[in-house]
């Protein structure tokens, strides 16, 4: 439903059962599923593509869809942007659910293509000014772009959506970016006719948790902790702003952290379960941030902070400190 291990086990325990993983690897075979099934469409959304096959089946698709009006907002802004003859760059990540639900409804509208950072946008960005052949397309993009798409017509008119859970600043980046690219190519014509200038379309609680996350990156800490799904993109992204400064350990909860001071967690660089032994510095007081993913439920965070303050012998509860905060 999320990208929330925890989320998601209790709904298995309450009896639901997951079609396929977040590859898209199905659990389920579609010939397991009829008319009397109930399918939840998650909050990511889903693809035309599997909404006419449910369809078919005779599913009610509609009155158990929980996507996400966030993304929803994406797929009207590919909606207008190709009644205007724009094609559609997707800043996402290629295998994400929510990113090949958002090519599946782009590419329906709009000649559309998929790039996940910068260093692509740059690569897609020469190919447009003509520093790199045309040929190059299909290396890079060929498996990323909607059927048919020809980069010498479709990369005239441009505009950038995003996947909901993108780091913002990069977003923003790549836009500004294309619209320079798009000054220079084009420079005796009106640029704006050649890109669409599209405002950021993150969710509103990935948003507020980067801006906070950008926030505690001013203050001193020894280290921080970051709780959330290991496929969960949000979350990724707040592990990357952080290890910048501090000294950061990516959990899904308070299990990864032992009564020995050890904490199993998440190197998101080489995509593995590391170990620390004896995390916490032996100071006094100690500063430690922490954030959790959009989808991460509070108690999970609470009990994170439980199992921190056990290993450090807390005098006080937590109880005890926020009802001082709030005098």
């Amino acid at each position: 439903m999320i990208h929330n291990p925890e989320v998601n086990a209790d709904l298995e325990r309450n009896g639901i059962r997951f079609i396929m993983d977040t590859h898209g690897k199905h659990f389920l075979s579609w010939d397991e599923i009829n008319k009397d099934d109930i399918v939840i469409i998650p909050a990511f959304g889903t693809t035309l593509e599997i909404e006419q096959l449910l369809q078919e089946k005779g599913i009610e698709t509609q009155k158990y869809n929980t996507t996400c009006p966030f993304v929803e907002k994406v797929w009207n802004r590919a909606e207008k942007l190709g009644s205007e003859s724009y094609t559609i760059i997707i800043h996402g990540k290629q295998t994400h659910e929510e990113t090949r639900a958002t090519f599946s409804h782009s590419k329906k509208n709009a000649p559309s293509i998929v790039i996940k950072d910068m260093k692509e946008a740059q690569i897609l960005g020469d190919i447009v000014l003509g520093k790199m052949d045309l040929s190059s397309f299909s290396t890079y993009f060929g498996d990323r772009c909607s059927q048919g798409f020809d980069p010498a017509t479709d990369l005239q008119r441009v505009g950038v959506i995003n996947q909901t859970t993108m780091l913002a600043t990069e977003t923003q980046e790549i836009a500004d970016y294309f619209k320079k690219v798009m000054a220079e190519k084009y420079p005796v014509d009106n640029s704006r006719d050649h890109f669409a200038d599209t405002r950021d379309t993150l969710c509103y609680a990935t948003n507020d948790n980067q801006q906070a996350t950008l926030a505690m990156m001013d203050q001193v800490a020894d280290l921080a902790l970051v709780i959330g799904g290991y496929n969960s993109s949000n979350t990724t992204h707040l592990v990357e702003l952080l290890e910048q400064k501090f000294s950061t350990y990516f959990i899904t909860g308070e299990k990864e952290i032992r009564e020995n001071g050890s904490i199993s967690y998440f190197d998101i660089h080489h995509h593995e379960i590391k170990q620390a032994d004896h995390f916490l510095p032996q100071k006094q007081p100690l500063n430690i941030i922490v954030t959790s993913g959009a989808s991460c439920p509070d108690a999970v965070v609470d009990r994170v902070l439980q199992k921190v303050l056990m290993l450090l012998n807390a005098e006080r509860s937590i109880e005890e400190v926020l009802t001082d905060l709030s005098k």
